[in-house]
């Protein structure tokens, strides 16, 4: 009776050990309504989900901790191949403006055409072709 008055399962009702004989004799549930009123019986908590491991997360994440094994997705999934090629691109495209002055006559322009072909995988493969080629001045 008390479960179904205060509303919750049978295994959440607690009966105050000391007041157990008043609890046991009652029988209608107008006497349950009263113990539950004077506090002789009452319901446990409901338990909420806990934070521990979200605080825990999020500590890790504030000292840096996020490597290859806590990334879920694919590469693809986390950043798509758009996104991913304007990563590369522009990262070159920079690189070209910063050494377009120390570039021979007519470099920078090849040079940039062969960036927006997908000629090199990245900066330093950039930078490479530049010194192998014999492009600054």
């Amino acid at each position: 009776m008390a479960a179904d008055i205060l509303k919750c399962g049978e295994s959440k009702i607690i009966i105050n050990p000391e007041r157990l004989s008043d609890a046991a004799s009652a029988l209608t549930r107008d006497d349950v309504k009263m113990l539950v009123m004077q506090g002789v019986i009452t319901a446990a908590k409901k338990r909420g989900t806990s934070r521990f491991r979200g605080r825990k997360n999020d500590e890790l994440r504030r000292k840096g901790r996020t490597g290859a094994g806590s990334r879920k997705g694919s590469v693809g999934a986390r950043l798509n191949q758009k996104g991913r090629w304007a990563v590369h691109i522009r990262a070159q495209r920079s690189y070209l403006k910063q050494v377009k002055n120390a570039l021979r006559d007519g470099a920078y322009r090849k040079l940039y055409l062969k960036v927006k072909g997908g000629m090199f995988k990245s900066r330093a493969q950039l930078s490479h072709y530049i010194q192998d080629n014999n492009l600054m001045k």
